[in-house]
C-alpha cells in the first residue's frame, strides 16, 4: 500500500484517479479547494477508512508524508480557466512549486497532468512529444496554455537540479462521468443541448478536429506512467488518435440521443485550434498502451450520465 496525493482530487478526472486508486488498495490523500471540483464526485469514498480529503489550495504549501503525487490542480474548460486567469495561472505555476517541493522533500515520485494544449494551434499533425507548439503567449488562453507549459518546465528544471523522480503527460480532449454539465466542454454541451431538444452551437465552421479519449482510458495510461522505471521521465501524449470533426460529433450526439436539435454556428473563440490529434506512438512503446473504449460507446455512457444525474 502506497501513500498517494492527489491534488484537484475531487475534479472530473481526480476523482475517477482516486476512485482507482482507491479500489487498488492504497491510501489516498485528496488536494481540493472545491473551486471545479464537487464533494459529490467523491462521497462514495468517505466511508473508506484509506481515503483522507483535504481542503487546500495548491497555490499554498502543503506538507504531509506521501510516496507518490499526482498533480492534476488546475481549472481545464476555458469558462473556468478563464473566469479568473491570473489565479489560473498561479494555480499551475505554484502548484507546481508546492507539489515539487513536496515530492524533493518526501523523495516521492510526481506526475504532472500537463496537457496538448502546449502545442496550441499546431502546425504538426499529428503532434508528437518532439513538437514545441504554436501558443499564443498573450492571448485569453495563455493563462492555461502557458501555465502548463511552464509547469512542464519547473518539472524538468527540478529534476535536474533537485533529482526529483518526475513524470510528464500530456492529456487530449477527455470525456467521461463526472464532468460538470455546464463546464463548457465541447462533449458536455453537446450533449445537454441535444437531451433537452434545444439548439446545438457549434464554432466556426464545425470541421475543426479533436481526438476525444474516455476517462477510464486516461486514468489507465496515468498509472502506467506513473510505474514506468526513475529513468523514463517523458513527456507522454495520452489521448486517443482518432480525428472527429465537430460536426462529425454534433451528428453522433444527435443520432445516439435521438434529439430533434438542429445545428446552429457563432463564431470562433480566440485561439481555438483547428486541429488537436496526438502521435501516440511513445505511449504504445513505452507504456504498452492504447485507448480501448470507442467515441459511440462512450457517448452512450455518457448520455446515460446526463440523463441520470442532470435531466431527472
Amino acid at each position: 500500500m502506497k501513500r498517494i496525493l492527489v491534488s484537484g482530487g475531487a475534479g472530473f478526472i481526480g476523482s475517477c484517479l482516486c476512485t482507482r486508486l482507491i479500489n487498488e488498495g492504497h491510501h489516498v490523500i485528496c488536494l481540493d479547494n472545491l473551486f471545479t471540483g464537487s464533494l459529490e464526485n467523491i462521497n462514495h469514498l468517505f466511508s473508506n477508512q484509506r481515503f483522507e480529503f483535504v481542503d487546500h489550495d495548491v497555490t499554498l504549501p502543503y506538507n504531509t508524508e506521501v510516496d507518490e503525487i499526482y498533480n492534476l490542480a488546475c481549472p481545464a474548460s476555458p469558462i473556468h480557466f478563464q473566469y479568473d486567469a491570473i489565479k489560473t495561472i498561479k494555480t499551475s505555476v505554484l502548484g507546481a512549486i508546492n507539489m515539487l517541493t513536496l515530492a524533493w522533500q518526501q523523495n516521492a515520485k510526481i506526475l504532472q497532468a500537463s496537457t496538448s494544449e502546449v502545442y496550441g494551434d499546431p502546425m504538426v499533425h499529428p503532434q508528437p512529444e518532439s513538437y514545441w507548439g504554436n501558443v499564443n503567449p498573450v492571448g485569453f488562453r495563455s493563462c492555461y496554455d502557458e501555465g502548463k507549459r511552464c509547469a512542464e518546465t519547473l518539472f524538468m528544471d527540478y529534476y535536474r537540479q533537485k533529482s526529483v523522480r518526475i513524470k510528464i503527460i500530456r492529456i487530449f480532449n477527455t470525456y467521461g462521468p463526472r464532468m460538470l454539465p455546464n463546464d463548457g466542454r465541447v462533449v458536455s454541451n453537446l450533449i445537454i443541448q441535444a437531451l433537452q431538444n434545444h439548439d446545438i452551437t457549434l464554432y466556426g465552421t464545425g470541421e475543426q478536429t479533436r481526438s476525444f479519449q474516455y476517462v477510464d482510458d486516461l486514468i489507465e495510461g496515468m498509472m502506467r506512467m506513473m510505474d514506468t522505471d526513475d529513468d523514463f521521465i517523458g513527456p507522454v501524449n495520452i489521448g486517443n488518435p482518432k480525428e472527429f470533426s465537430i460536426r462529425e460529433l454534433a451528428d453522433k450526439v444527435i443520432q445516439l440521443t435521438d434529439s430533434q436539435s438542429k445545428i446552429v454556428f457563432k463564431p470562433l473563440p480566440h485561439d481555438d485550434p483547428k486541429q488537436r490529434q496526438p502521435d501516440i506512438a511513445l505511449a504504445i512503446e513505452k507504456l504498452k498502451w492504447k485507448p480501448k473504449v470507442e467515441l459511440d460507446e462512450g457517448l452512450v455512457y455518457m448520455i446515460d450520465y446526463f440523463k441520470h444525474n442532470f435531466l431527472k
